[in-house]
Formats: C-alpha cells, sequence, structure tokens
C-alpha cells in the first residue's frame, strides 16, 4: 500500500514499523483482535469490521462494566434519546471489549446485504492485511475468503484464526476453555488428585493471537522482498501444543503423560510454592549453586550436603522430605522476610500477588505497566514490548460501535488514490 492509510506524523520522524500498512479486521472476541490490535501498537491503520446493532461479541462480555459519560455506539447514541433503558445502556461499556480493541477504526457492515458487502470486498481488495476468525468458508459465501480477495489482491497478506485448523476440524467450534480442555492443558492444571483446573486467562486465545501476529509479521517481511503475499493459518489448538514446550517434549521424547502437580514443578525442586509463618513464598531454585545458598540462608547448610538434595534430580526424587524440612524453618518467619532474605543471596523467590499487587510491583520497578487514556477508556496495559526507537504509536481508545462509519463508507465508496486520513 502507498500513503492510502498513512497517519499523520512529525515531519522528519522515522516511519514506524507498520505505517501505511492497511488491516481490514474481520475478527472479533481476542485472539484475532490482539493480533490487529499489537498491528495498530506499530502504527498499521486497523479497520474493525463489525455487524450493526451488536458488534463485536465481547462488547456484551460483563461485568465488569467500565461507566461512560460517552453513548457506547452510534446507533445506541440515538436510541439513548428515545428511553433512559437505551441510555443506561449506553452508559456502559465492557472492559472485556477494550483489552483488545484500542487504537482501531469501527465500520459497521452487514455481510448479507449486497451494498455493505461489497464495501467490505473493497476494503478487503484495498487492504495488505486481512484478518478474519470466521468458520472455515463461511466468508467464501460472501466473495471475502482468501482465494477471492487474493485473485484481485494478489499481496494480500490474509490470517485466517480457527480452533482446529481449515482440515478434519474446521466444523469444530474454537472456543479457549475447550481447548484448554481438549488440548491437554488443564489435564496438568490444578492440585495432584483435584478436578482438572483451567488457567485463569483465556491463555490459549493470547498465545493464538501472538502467533498470529508472528504469521503476520512474517509474511510482510516475505512479500517487501517478493511482492507477492500469502495466506496465514493459525489454530487454537497448534498454538497450545506449541505452548507445552518441556511437557511436550516429555512426551514425545520419554512417553511421560504430565499429571497435575499443583505449584510444582516436574523435573526442578525447590521449585514450587511453600508455606511460610504467614503465607507462601513461590521459590524456584533452577540449579544446584542456588539451593546452596537457600540452604546456608536458612540456616541448614547441611541440607545441601546431604545425600537425598545436594543434586536436583535427587531433590526431585525425595521432594517431599525437602519440602518438610524447609517449611519447617520457613515458619519461623514471615514470607517478606524470607523474599528479601533470599532475593539477596540471588535466589528467586516471590510473594503470591494478586492483580492489583502485580500491577504495583511493575510500576515500582519502573516498567510502565499502563497507558492512561483518561475518560475515554479504560487504562490499557501498556505493549510489552520496549523499543530503543520509537516504534510504537501513541495508543488511542478503543472505538465505539459505527463510530467511523461516515468517513471510511464515503472512503470505500471513493476512488483508491483518495487517502485515508
Amino acid at each position: 500500500m502507498d500513503d492510502t492509510a498513512a497517519p499523520h506524523r512529525t515531519s522528519g520522524a522515522p516511519p514506524r514499523p507498520l505505517e501505511g500498512i492497511l488491516v481490514a479486521d474481520f475478527s472479533r472476541v481476542l485472539a484475532g483482535p490482539l493480533a490487529t490490535m499489537t498491528l495498530a501498537d506499530l502504527d498499521a491503520t486497523v479497520v474493525k469490521v463489525e455487524r450493526p446493532g451488536s458488534g463485536d461479541d465481547t462488547r456484551a462480555w460483563g461485568p465488569p462494566w467500565r461507566t461512560s459519560s460517552e453513548a457506547g455506539t452510534v446507533a445506541e447514541g440515538a436510541a439513548a434519546e428515545q428511553g433512559a433503558a437505551a441510555g443506561a445502556r449506553a452508559s456502559r461499556v465492557a472492559t472485556y471489549y477494550e483489552c483488545v480493541n484500542r487504537s482501531k477504526r469501527s465500520v459497521t457492515l452487514d455481510l448479507t446485504d449486497a451494498e455493505d458487502r461489497a464495501l467490505a470486498k473493497e476494503l478487503a481488495l484495498r487492504a495488505d492485511v486481512v484478518v478474519e476468525n470466521f468458520r472455515t468458508g463461511a466468508l467464501d459465501r460472501y466473495g471475502l475468503g482468501y482465494d477471492d480477495v487474493a485473485a484481485e489482491n494478489p499481496g494480500v497478506v490474509y490470517a485466517s484464526v480457527t480452533g482446529f485448523g481449515s482440515g478434519a476440524g474446521a466444523d469444530l467450534m474454537g472456543y479457549d476453555f475447550v481447548v484448554q480442555a481438549v488440548g491437554g492443558l488443564m489435564s496438568m492444571t490444578g492440585e495432584a488428585g483435584g478436578t482438572p483446573t483451567k488457567v485463569g486467562v483465556a491463555l490459549v486465545d493470547v498465545l493464538t493471537g501472538k502467533d498470529a501476529t508472528i504469521g503476520v509479521l512474517a509474511a510482510l517481511t516475505a512479500r517487501a522482498r517478493t511482492g507477492r503475499g500469502c495466506r496465514v493459518e493459525v489454530n487454537l489448538l497448534s498454538s497450545l501444543l506449541g505452548a507445552l514446550v518441556n511437557q511436550a517434549s516429555g512426551y514425545l521424547g520419554a512417553g511421560a503423560v504430565p499429571r497435575p502437580m499443583g505449584n510444582r514443578h516436574p523435573s526442578i525442586a525447590p521449585y514450587e510454592t511453600l508455606r511460610c509463618r504467614d503465607g507462601l513464598l513461590a521459590v524456584a531454585c533452577g540449579n544446584d549453586g542456588q539451593f546452596v545458598r537457600m540452604a546456608g540462608e536458612l540456616g541448614a547448610p547441611e541440607l545441601a550436603v546431604d545425600a537425598r538434595f545436594n543434586r536436583n534430580a535427587d531433590r526431585v526424587t525425595n521432594r517431599e522430605a525437602l519440602v518438610t524440612a524447609l517449611e519447617a524453618i520457613l515458619a519461623t518467619d514471615d514470607a517478606a522476610s524470607w523474599q528479601r532474605r533470599f532475593t539477596a543471596a540471588g535466589v528467586p523467590a516471590g510473594g503470591v500477588n494478586d492483580l492489583s499487587a502485580a500491577f504495583a510491583l511493575a510500576a515500582d520497578l519502573g516498567l510502565d505497566p499502563v497507558h492512561d487514556l483518561g475518560e475515554a477508556a479504560s487504562p490499557q496495559v501498556r505493549h510489552p514490548v520496549t523499543y530503543s526507537e520509537p516504534l510504537l504509536a501513541a495508543p488511542a481508545p478503543p472505538p465505539r460501535l459505527g463510530e467511523h462509519d461516515g468517513p471510511l463508507r464515503a472512503w470505500l465508496s471513493g476512488a483508491r488514490d483518495v487517502p485515508l486520513t
């Protein structure tokens, strides 16, 4: 693409990585929108296509809600004038939606309507990147599948996000919780002997969104060399299996099927939560040297030369006896005190924080974990990568439903050489 979607920037400033790249975002919920938001962070212009009236499913996923002084959508804003109930709906925004939709533009298009469908097709033909997470083949019915778009836009990078791939699993519905279950993650999460447990966040969607981002960036890099676009396919099950790393390798290489171990590590000890006088402390002794220092700080150097504990493999084998010995000493002081002492001795340790304490810690460490966008949106978790050059665009609030209908519809109905401003 040329300058059709390039945002304004200060004259003489170096271009950001994806400046001038137009992304047509036909995705919703989490994995796809996370990928497109990451592209927007890198200064791509992202146009989010949503269903009229309801939009992205996550707009209704609450509580929790953020109270907004603005109308939640263009359509709702008009409805608000017709009654207090509509006004109440317009005054709250799902924080779930806001977490993965900053810095985008929203246009509402009904793909079953011929005129709207033509505008959606025009958007896909102007785009450098198309991201979608419809069921396999669903967009083909509207002329928006990869083959139709690539036939007229051969440079397009077309990313499809599915639950189980476009082959034999094409008809299976891809929801994070279900994939955590069938993908084996729940079978190794939770307390030993307890009920299989999901992770406390939609981790598979997050992993898949990051994989989708990697795929799009790789395809754009290849296109810069060859001029050709390609199709990028990611699916939740493959992203989960790829993220199981040592557990997957243990199964594939040694036939070891992991089971729930609570907070314990299958191959390292002590690498778990240990009970202190007032609560739990996470301790991660990654090597024998760290254990020697830990034993010294505990005032029990004999533990490091005990035949049951002096090597990691021995500590794993004799974990129960090790934990009993450690917790007997840890019970003499509070977790925070032990954390300070272990940290000073070079032993990795930390308290078990809630989310409030976690953000406070990141702020105390100077990591600037939050973007404050004022009253226009919930505070945003900062883009997690730091660059020595100014590669990131300034974050903008997530769009209201249909907020950019007017200018986007006009632009899509006009000549392709007219810039989108």
